[in-house]
C-alpha cells in the first residue's frame, strides 16, 4: 500500500525522472541535489515554481542536518565510472567514483528513511566488487536490499527502447512487512514485476512518432546522399544477414596484392587485436567478391574520398527483416552508420548520436525530436529550456520514469510507512 503524500529526496536529480515517478505515486519532493546548472534551471521551471523544494548543487558539500525529514531516498548516482563509455574504474575513479559514498552520511543522519531506490548502468552489475561495496554499505545500515542487482529495460514494459539499467532497492528493517519478506533480502520474485511486463504493441514506433515535425529535424542533404549510397551498396552486394561492420578503408580498393595491402595497413603487427584482423579479412573478401560493382558504386558516390571517415563505415544489423536503409532505425556513431531493426530504439545515451527515422508523412529522413525522445523515457509533458543538443543529453542521462514508478510501487508494497508501534 502506498502512503499518500509521502516525502522523498532526489539526489543526482538531472531533469527529474525520479521526481516524475514519485509524483505520480503521490510523493512530495522536499530536497534535490544537482550540479548541472541547466538541469537545475529545468528542475525549477518544471517542478519548483512555488519554490518549495530545496535544491543543492554539490552532493559533497551537503550538510545532512539541513535536509528535512523524508521517507524515500532516490539517487541515480553518476554512471561514468561504471559505463562502457567511461574508463570503468568504478569506485576507484577519483573524480566521480566516490559519489556513492556521499549518499551514506545522509542515510546515517536520517533514521526515518524507509525506502531507497538507486539506479545505474548495466555494467555496474558485471563487477562483483562494485556490487559488494553497495550491498555491504546499505546492509550495514539496517537495510534489506535486493539480493542481486536487478537489470531491467523499457522494452520489457511495452516501451520501444532497449536500455538495460541496474536498479537497487532497499527497505529499512524496521519498516519491512515480515509476511512478504521472510529473510534478509528482497528477491526478484517478491516484486512480481512479471505482472507489469508486456511486449510493445504492433506499430508502437509509429505511435511514438509525432506528426507535422518541423523541418529543422530533417537530415542534411549530405547525410541523405550518404544513406542513399549505402542503401545502393546493400542491394548491389546482396548484403543480407551480415552484421560485421563494413569499413571501406579495409577494402583495399585497386590493390592487387592482398599481402602487400595488409602490410601497408599494419595487419601483421603484434599490436593488432584478433577482432580487428577478422574485420579486415571480412572487408577485403567482400570487396574481392564484388570488385566490379563496388568500383562502379564508388565511382558514382565517391565515398572512398569522403573526408568524414564515419561515412565510410556501415553496419547492417537488420538481417533480412528490412529491405532498405529507410526501413530501419539509423544512428551515426563513432563506429560509423548503423542500421537496426525498427522494433526498438537503441538506448538514448548522453553522447549525442540521436536516432534517425524515415518520416512516412514527409517522405524523408529526420532526427528523432526531443519530445519523441522524452516519450522513450516515459516523461510527462515538460518544458525544455536548452537547445536540442543539450536536451538529448539530459534525456540520455535520465532514468526511465515508467520503470521507476513500477519498481517503486512494488517496493513500497513490501513494507510499511509506520513502525509496528504506530510511530512514523
Amino acid at each position: 500500500m502506498i502512503k499518500k503524500h509521502f516525502k522523498y529526496i532526489d539526489l543526482f536529480a538531472g531533469i527529474g525522472g525520479f521526481h516524475q515517478a514519485m509524483r505520480r505515486l503521490g510523493g512530495r519532493c522536499v530536497y534535490a541535489c544537482e550540479k548541472d546548472q541547466k538541469c537545475i534551471d529545468f528542475y525549477n521551471i518544471n517542478y519548483n515554481e512555488a519554490n518549495t523544494i530545496i535544491i543543492h548543487d554539490d552532493i559533497r558539500t551537503i550538510n545532512p542536518d539541513t535536509i528535512p525529514q523524508f521517507d524515500v531516498l532516490c539517487a541515480g548516482f553518476p554512471c561514468q565510472p561504471f559505463s562502457k563509455a567511461g574508463n570503468r574504474q568504478g569506485f576507484q575513479d577519483k573524480e566521480r567514483g566516490d559519489l556513492f559514498y556521499s549518499i551514506l552520511p545522509i542515510i546515517d543522519k536520517h533514521p526515518e528513511i524507509k525506502f531507497i531506490i538507486l539506479e545505474n548502468v548495466r555494467n555496474l552489475a558485471d563487477n562483483e566488487a562494485n556490487w559488494d561495496v553497495i550491498k555491504n554499505e546499505l546492509m550495514s545500515r539496517e537495510f534489506i536490499i535486493t539480493e542481486e542487482p536487478i537489470i531491467l529495460s523499457p522494452h520489457q514494459f511495452g516501451i520501444p527502447q532497449i536500455r538495460e539499467r541496474v536498479y537497487i532497492m532497499g527497505i529499512r528493517k524496521t519498516f519491512k512487512n515480515k509476511n512478504k519478506l521472510t529473510n534478509g533480502y528482497i528477491h526478484l520474485d517478491d516484486l512480481h514485476l512479471d505482472e507489469e511486463m508486456c511486449q510493445c504493441p504492433p506499430n508502437c514506433l509509429n505511435n511514438l512518432l509525432d506528426q507535422n515535425v518541423d523541418d529543422e529535424y530533417n537530415l542534411s542533404n549530405e547525410l541523405v546522399y550518404v544513406l542513399n549510397a549505402w542503401n545502393n551498396f546493400k542491394h548491389i552486394t546482396h548484403l543480407g544477414v551480415v552484421g560485421t561492420p563494413i569499413w571501406m578503408d579495409y577494402f583495399g580498393m585497386h590493390e592487387n596484392d592482398t599481402s602487400e595491402f595488409y602490410k601497408k595497413i599494419g595487419y601483421y603487427n603484434d599490436t593488432v587485436p584478433e577482432w580487428k584482423r577478422r574485420y579486415i579479412d571480412f572487408n577485403r573478401k567482400l570487396y574481392l567478391r564484388n570488385q566490379d560493382v563496388i568500383d562502379a558504386w564508388d565511382a558514382k558516390y565517391n565515398l572512398s574520398s569522403d573526408v568524414n571517415k564515419l561515412h565510410r563505415k556501415f553496419e547492417w544489423n537488420c538481417g533480412t527483416d528490412c529491405n532498405n536503409v529507410s526501413d530501419g532505425i539509423i544512428q551515426i556513431r563513432q563506429s560509423g552508420i548503423r542500421v537496426k531493426r525498427p522494433n526498438f530504439f537503441p538506448s538514448l545515451v548522453a553522447m549525442v548520436n540521436t536516432p534517425i527515422v524515415w518520416d512516412n508523412q514527409k517522405h524523408l529522413y529526420r532526427y528523432l525530436t526531443p519530445r519523441e525522445a522524452a516519450k522513450l523515457q516515459s516523461f510527462d509533458e515538460v518544458v525544455f529550456l536548452a537547445d536540442d543538443r543539450v536536451t538529448y543529453k539530459q534525456l540520455g542521462n535520465s532514468v526511465n520514469v515508467d520503470i521507476i514508478e513500477i519498481i517503486a510501487k512494488r517496493l513500497f508494497n513490501l513494507g510499511f510507512w509506520r513502525k509496528r508501534d504506530g510511530r512514523e
